[in-house]
């Protein structure tokens, strides 16, 4: 593959949430891998947030000082830069307005990783801007619904990729409306994740989880309501370390005391998330720790059988750690492999935790090998831009 200037855009910095730090990085250094020039660019109006006030404000100190950290550990010194559009001037760190400018112009392909980039006259110097989604279900619904917006936001790139493999075929409901989606999936640096560390005898199933997002992207479509959150399907599946003899651990807050009792009851171990959003580093280190992860999907991925996965679970995967995952139809995909099982009722769960416990060593194997052959982000990036014609 002949060597590309590619830039990475996102917000690291702007949101400095340790899921989504991991989600950028491992396409910086996957596309570096693949032996291309890689930049990261944050170019945003919106304004950052500083986990050390918790606070939402027109400063990026914090945002420049995490992005110049990263920049540090993953090799992209002098390759980032971030702008504060929300500002007169439009002030810059790291690299110069002009240099940016120059970036947009040259760049064989510039990444909208999560889609959320907005347009200026600057980035739309571009016809190479690539969206790659990583929620599928709303935009297509937005779409089918005729939003205006919409529609012109997602034909003003150069390829349209979403997480949801199931889009555009016979198997997701919802029309595309001539609108071409192709498939892709998290990437995931598998060595970064590796460990040879062995579970303790005390680890337990983890997740990593927002309880409260219903509401920021809950959408109706044909006299339904399709939420953006896990909460409601995590309910449905309150029993399932009970029912499994073990105790599940999730790393989440659950400010309701009747549900809290609820999960109390059912022999769930809860964690403050607090510090494990905040550093990428921890983040990882839970992970690894962990005996595998038990988690559930969002309800509007589940019931618009969208393929969606979890980069989340992706990261448990290349770690070595089983996963127990909500069926949102990616096993008619890939998920028919040792280290990996879908559920869609609650019987099943007890099923694949006596499965994994009755051979641990063999579902960590398998675990690593759906992670290398699946997600590894030389594989999924090299794939993604012979798709998109780059």
């Amino acid at each position: 593959m002949k060597r590309k200037r590619l830039i990475v855009m996102g917000f690291m910095g702007s949101c400095p949430i340790a899921g989504v730090i991991w989600q950028h990085i491992h396409y910086i250094v996957g596309l570096q891998r693949l032996g291309h020039d890689v930049f990261y660019i944050e170019d945003s109006a919106r304004l950052p947030y500083n986990p050390e006030t918790m606070e939402v404000n027109n400063g990026f100190d914090y945002a420049a000082k995490i992005l110049d950290q990263l920049a540090t550990e993953f090799d992209f010194k002098r390759r980032w830069g971030f702008c504060a559009r929300y500002l007169p001037g439009n002030p810059t760190v790291g690299l110069p307005l002009k240099r940016i400018r120059e970036l947009y112009r040259e760049a064989d392909a510039i990444l909208n990783v999560c889609g959320t980039q907005e347009f200026n006259d600057d980035l739309l110097k571009s016809d190479r801007i690539l969206y790659i989604e990583s929620d599928p279900g709303v935009e297509q619904i937005k779409v089918d619904q005729g939003s205006k917006p919409t529609i012109k936001y997602l034909r003003r790139h150069h390829a349209l990729f979403t997480f949801g493999e199931n889009v555009g075929t016979e198997n997701f409901p919802v029309p595309t409306h001539k609108l071409k989606w192709l498939s892709t999936r998290q990437p995931i640096v598998t060595d970064l994740w590796k460990t040879s560390r062995v579970p303790s005898s005390a680890a337990v199933f983890t997740s990593v989880a927002n309880w409260s997002t219903s509401g920021l992207k809950d959408i109706e479509w044909r006299g339904e309501k399709y939420l953006w959150s896990k909460s409601r399907e995590f309910l449905r599946f309150v029993a399932a370390p009970k029912k499994s003899g073990e105790h599940f651990e999730l790393a989440t807050n659950i400010k309701d005391a009747p549900t809290r009792t609820k999960f109390d009851r059912n022999d769930w171990r809860f964690r403050s998330p607090d510090d494990l959003s905040a550093n990428y580093s921890l983040y990882r280190q839970y992970i690894r720790r962990s005996k595998g992860e038990f988690t559930v999907a969002k309800d509007q991925y589940v019931r618009l059988n969208t393929g969606w996965f979890s980069d989340r679970s992706g990261c448990y995967l290349a770690a070595g750690r089983p996963v127990i995952t909500q069926e949102t139809g990616f096993s008619k995909i890939f998920g028919k492999h040792d280290g990996l099982f879908g559920f869609t009722s609650l019987r099943e769960i007890p099923e694949a935790v006596k499965t994994i416990n009755a051979d641990y060593a063999r579902h960590s194997r398998g675990a690593r090998a759906v992670a290398r052959e699946f997600f590894e982000a030389e594989k999924v990036l090299r794939s993604l831009l012979d798709h998109a014609g780059i």
